[in-house]
Order: structure tokens, then sequence, then C-alpha cells
């Protein structure tokens, strides 16, 4: 028995030497910085569970605080080598609804008040990402360009769709204070148009947060928000602040114009938020208060935000969630020059903000969101048309809200929504009514990685 207590006594002090300065193999996020790891910590938690090499002894991590243990600071795992990993994953959202013909087609739509029903798959992508060196990732994602089992023009189902490639990038870390990130991602100086689609609180995006970079036939040319360029971002002061600027093709007409220019910055009061996708929603899981600025900008446009994001526990049986952003945009006024935006995007400020309160024990999630994009043209602007039709005619507000179901968190879930969508919508003499269609879903979204 004596025998029996020394060796385990030995073990425990010789474990305690190699890891008490312990580093992650290399590609690994470091979770400590310092040499000791304190009692109360939740780091200490953390290393317990992805680096305990005794897991029968539950609080080996607290055997490690102590300084007589912290001799040998080289760690055992300094001369594993490196190998290469891949990791694969998939989002999917798949949706019952019906909705007023109107609510994306007013002015146009036969019936706009008609409701039409569909099942479609709205988004089917594949995720690749891995380690290529130890500062060294990458990121590739495909996605459908159209809702499967949705109409065509001509009146058919769309049932057959090529995946495209949405992101292929590149990421290599200098350090927390400098990484370049190279080729196609998501692009945007707010932060809606950050967030991942597996992380949304509401239904879907956005309306009006970059409405100009989804397709190619938008004015900045985008795909689905995504652009070619260079980006760099990092953290500084204890991981709180964080900057984004990167140059990009947006729109590219004969190869010479201007580059787009994009930059955000974005301090967290609380909780660090360090991942490339934003949250929209973290269901109560850290603390988390971020404000942040941008400003997005090529040729004659350019696009100024800024914006708020609080996800909090409220008691030990909830949290809330808040996001909330106001950005100015314009195309500018200069008529002459072949890449101006003046005629493309009119000068406008659009208003967001979605509140959500999570319920931990009912796994419920009730959401209200409501959204503006107030057009303000000017003359040059309207290409002929009165500077106050061409306004009410192209402003509208989004307003609705949801209850989400969370299966597994952010991994299965169904999201029930009604959103309602005002238009001025013009009717005789000129006058202009106000018109509402709405769109009612019931989305279900299934997403690993």
């Amino acid at each position: 028995m004596k025998v029996c207590c020394l060796f385990l006594i030995a073990h425990l002090a010789y474990t305690g030497f190699a890891y008490a300065a312990y580093e992650n193999p290399p590609g690994k996020k470091t979770p400590v910085t310092g040499h000791h790891l304190p009692a109360d910590s939740s780091i200490a938690e953390t290393f317990k569970t992805a680096h305990n090499p005794l897991p029968e002894i539950p609080d080996f991590a607290n055997l490690r605080k102590y300084a007589y243990l912290n001799i040998n600071r080289k760690g055992l795992q300094d001369n594993t080598p490196f190998k290469p990993s891949v990791q694969v994953g998939a989002i999917v959202h798949m949706f019952a609804g019906a909705g007023q013909d109107g609510f994306s087609a007013p002015h146009t739509a036969a019936e706009p008040s008609g409701w039409s029903k569909s099942f479609t798959l709205y988004r089917a992508r594949v995720l690749v990402g891995g380690q290529l060196t130890p500062k060294a990732s990458f990121f590739f994602e495909t996605d459908i360009p159209s809702a499967i089992g949705g109409p065509n023009p001509d009146g058919t189902k769309n049932v057959k769709v090529s995946p495209i490639i949405l992101d292929a990038q590149l990421q290599y870390n200098f350090s927390e204070a400098f990484q370049v990130i190279a080729g196609q991602q998501l692009v945007s100086n707010n932060r809606n148009g950050l967030q991942g689609a597996a992380g949304l609180m509401a239904n879907d995006f956005s309306y009006f947060q970059y409405p100009y970079n989804l397709f190619a036939g938008s004015p900045l040319q985008g795909n689905f928000g995504r652009d070619l360029g260079i980006n760099t971002r990092g953290f500084l002061a204890n991981d709180k602040f964080e900057y984004r600027v990167g140059a990009f093709t947006g729109r590219n007409i004969d190869g010479k114009g201007p580059v787009r220019v994009v930059g955000r910055l974005a301090y967290s009061f609380l909780d660090p938020e360090k991942d490339f996708y934003y949250a929209g929603t973290n269901l109560g899981k850290g603390k988390t208060l971020t404000w942040g600025i941008g400003a997005d900008a090529q040729g004659s446009y350019y696009n100024l935000s800024t914006d708020l994001f609080i996800d909090h526990p409220v008691t030990d049986k909830g949290s809330i969630t808040f996001s909330g952003a106001f950005q100015y945009m314009t195309g500018g006024t200069d008529t002459l020059s072949k890449y101006s935006f003046a005629g493309l995007i009119p000068a406008q400020t659009v208003q967001f903000a979605e509140l959500g309160y999570y319920f931990k024990a009912a796994k419920l999630q009730p959401w209200v969101k409501f959204e503006n994009q107030h057009i303000a043209a000017k003359a040059a602007q309207t290409a002929g048309t009165a500077v106050e039709s061409f306004n009410k005619f192209n402003s509208s507000t989004v307003w609705g809200g949801g209850i989400n179901y969370f299966f597994n968190a952010l991994g299965t879930n169904l999201r029930l929504s009604y959103i309602a969508r005002t238009y001025n919508v013009a009717g005789e003499s000129s006058n202009f009514d106000k018109k509402t269609y709405g769109q009612v879903w019931a989305q279900l979204q299934f997403f690993i990685f």
C-alpha cells in the first residue's frame, strides 16, 4: 500500500513538473498565458477537461497550480511533431413557408395580397477547414445559389441546382495582433453582415445591412456578401480590442477602377469575441458586450456604421440578447466617372434592432426584430425621377418576431417566425399608400463542424 501511494505521489509530481508551464500543440489556442492556474479560474476547468493526463482524478488541475510543482518549464508537448488536420461539416436550412406575393414584389405582383406556400431547401452548405501549419489555416465553403423547391420564372419547380464556391480563404497568424486572410471571404463593416449563418437569432440575416453586396448584379458585385481580396485582423488590449482592415475587388467593370476598402473596429467590454464569424446569440454562454464602428468605401461610394451587441445572463434561468446597428451610405453624386456609384446606391440611413430572451430550462428563445431603410437620395441619384417620389418608392420597413426551440443548441433547432414588410405603394394621383405584406416560416436547422 505504501509503495502504491509513493508511486502515485511521484507520478503526480512528475506530471505537474512537465505540465505546469504547458504549451498547446502547434496550431491550437493557448489556454493560459502564465505559469500559475488560480484555483477558481475557469481556465483551470478548461485545462482540466482538455488536457488532463489523469482523468480519473477530477481535481488534477488544482494540483498543478502550486509553485513547487512549477519547475519544468519546457513542457511535454514541445517535441510533438505537427500534423496537418482537416475538418468537414455542413449547414442546412429548410423550411415550410407561406408568404404574400407583395412581400418581395409589391409594385409588380399580379396579386400582391395573395398567399403562396412552399417547402424549400434554403441553404445547403458544405464546410471544409483545416490547419496547414502551426500558423496557417484554410476555410472552404459551398452553397446552393438559389433555393431548391421554389418556383422558376417559367412556372416550373426549381429542383436541380449546381453548388457554388462561397468561401475560399487562407489565414496566416503572425501573432494575435496581426493575422492575414486572403481569398474569397465574408466582407462587411457591420456586425450583422459578419455573422455566421448557423449562429443567427432571427430567421435570417438583416435585409438592409449589406443590400448592395449580395449578388453579381448588385452594385458591389458580391457573392452572398463575399468578395475577393486581402484582409488583416488582430487583437490588442488583452484581446478586448479587434480590428479588421482589408482591400477587395468590389465593383469591377474593366480591372482599372479603385479597389474597395473595408474596415472595422470593435471593443469587447466583457468576454472577448475572437471568432471570424460573429454570433447572433450565445444562448447565455458567457457575458458579451461589444461595440463596433466600421467603414466601407469604393470610388464615390461609402458606408459608415456603428453597432452594439449584448448577450448576458439575467438570472441562472435565462439570458437576454440584443443587437442594434445604424448606418449611413451613399453612392455619391459624381455622374461623370464610369466608376461612380451615383446611380446605383442612393443616400440612405438604415436602422436595425433584434431583441430576444433565452429560457434555459425550456430551451426556448422568443425574439423580435425591426429594420428601417430610409432613402434620402440626391437629385443626381434618381435618374430624373422626382426626388420625393423616388425616396418614398424605395424606402421600406421590416418588422416581426418568432420563437426558437433548441434541440441541441445551435447544432439542431426549429424556428417559427412571422416577418412583415411595409412599402409605400404608388396609388392614384401620384400618391403613395402604405401596404404591409407578411411571410411565415417554420425553419429547421442542423449544423455540424
